[in-house]
């Protein structure tokens, strides 16, 4: 009897420390508003990451959270928006590989070095995708066609991931098609959707709609294994292709942000990741957890940027 009521207070015990942890405080924050900046039109990755965030963030730092998208220059707008913003915590950015690639092809008045990396949270799947309707079954059909017609090819701004990937695409599969680039996710999509375009480069999470209702076909991953989550979907390099890249998403803010907040960021990434009501959102979506912390965000930055711009000397996109 006496090991059972232990038993019973134990659990009891947990039961109240769990009930804690789920009605704990927010966060105190010096901002009351916090401004969340993307280069994505709505609809887009970006746009559709942090949006989704958002929803969230709210339990644990004690703020309220808008998306504002700052679209043109491929980003650039976007960046210059947030290095001339106050460094107080109010005003912060999506990072993805685009803010390195636009910052090292364009020359833009600020560049990545102009922020500071506060915090990663996700690795992305990066996916070639066409319409359900359409003529193609495989990614060897759109490459066939690429070798007879050339092909119309969707990306997002000109110095995306996405863009990359099928500039290397076309390189691995000896193709000339023609890539048409957009601001976006969600205006290629369209254009993917009415046949303008023969596929689209993008992420599962501005598709999961039209995934759901069947419009959308995915017909591979720059993954370098499949997506547990989309088994039957082939690696680019299965399909014969040798391709592979991960996209990240995190945020970033204005260079000399106090220690209080990028603090406070730590915290609170770490349990909106593990927020189970987040989690069975972001699993859907094929997002990754992909947790650094401030203390190391910035030379994770660093190392992607100039690995990048060795690749692209390499090619010879700069100089």
């Amino acid at each position: 009897m006496r090991k059972t009521l232990t038993g019973l207070l134990a659990t009891a015990m947990t039961v109240a420390l769990g009930t804690f942890a789920l009605h704990a405080e927010p966060l105190a924050y010096p901002q009351k508003v916090v401004t969340l900046v993307t280069h994505s039109s709505p609809g887009g990755g970006s746009d559709v990451f942090l949006r989704e965030l958002s929803k969230y963030l709210g339990k644990y730092i004690d703020a309220t959270f808008v998306v504002e998208n700052v679209q043109g220059g491929s980003g650039a707008k976007a960046v210059a928006r947030v290095a001339a913003a106050p460094a107080d915590g109010s005003v912060l950015y999506a990072t993805t590989p685009t803010y390195i690639y636009t910052s090292l092809l364009s020359k833009p008045s600020a560049t990545y070095k102009d922020l500071e990396p506060v915090v990663n949270l996700f690795a992305d799947s990066e996916v070639i995708y066409t319409r359900a309707d359409g003529p193609f079954e495989t990614l060897k059909d759109v490459i066939e066609k690429a070798k007879k017609e050339r092909g119309r090819w969707g990306a997002a701004n000109p110095a995306s991931l996405e863009r990359q990937a099928a500039e290397q695409l076309k390189r691995a599969a000896g193709v000339n098609a023609a890539i048409v680039t957009h601001e976006g996710g969600g205006d290629m999509m369209l254009n993917v959707l009415n046949g303008t375009l023969d596929i689209g480069i993008g992420e599962i999470q501005e598709l999961r709609s039209q995934i759901a209702a069947g419009k959308v076909r995915l017909l591979a991953t720059f993954n370098p294994q499949r997506i547990p989550e989309k088994p039957d979907v082939p690696t680019v390099k299965e399909s014969g292709y040798d391709v592979t890249l991960v996209k990240f998403r995190g945020l970033a803010g204005p260079k000399g942000l106090p220690e209080n907040v990028t603090k406070i960021w730590d915290t609170a990434i770490k349990a909106v990741l593990d927020d189970p009501e987040y989690k069975k959102r972001y699993t859907e979506e094929v997002l990754v957890p992909n947790f650094i912390p401030h203390a190391q965000y910035p030379a994770f930055i660093t190392n992607f940027a100039d690995t990048t711009e060795a690749f692209l000397k390499e090619t010879g996109a700069v100089k």
